[in-house]
């Protein structure tokens, strides 16, 4: 009886174990963001009304995807005093 009683724990936390690796090998790869320009958000940004700045005239949907792709956003949510990396081709509007 106690063997198998140790034998069922033994399984039982093995099976933890596997399901919380599982979860823990789950990540957000960022790329490297050395020499990127970046800009910090500040209460009331959208990330829509940034791309718009940075695009000079041009339709910020494709510059929206990509500051989303550079810092890892799931979605357009932003919080004000994060840093948002922005391309290197779209540092002339911040001048």
């Amino acid at each position: 009886m106690l063997v198998v009683a140790a034998a069922l724990l033994s399984l039982g936390g093995f099976w933890l174990g596997t399901r919380t690796a599982g979860h823990a090998a789950v990540q957000v790869v960022v790329p490297a963001h050395a020499g990127l320009p970046w800009v910090e958000v500040h209460e009331g940004d959208t990330l829509w009304a940034i791309a718009d700045a940075l695009s000079r005239g041009e339709d910020p949907e494709a510059l929206v995807e990509e500051i989303k792709r550079l810092n890892g956003l799931p979605d357009s949510l932003i919080r004000p005093g994060t840093r948002l990396y922005i391309p290197k081709d779209n540092t002339t509007a911040l001048r």
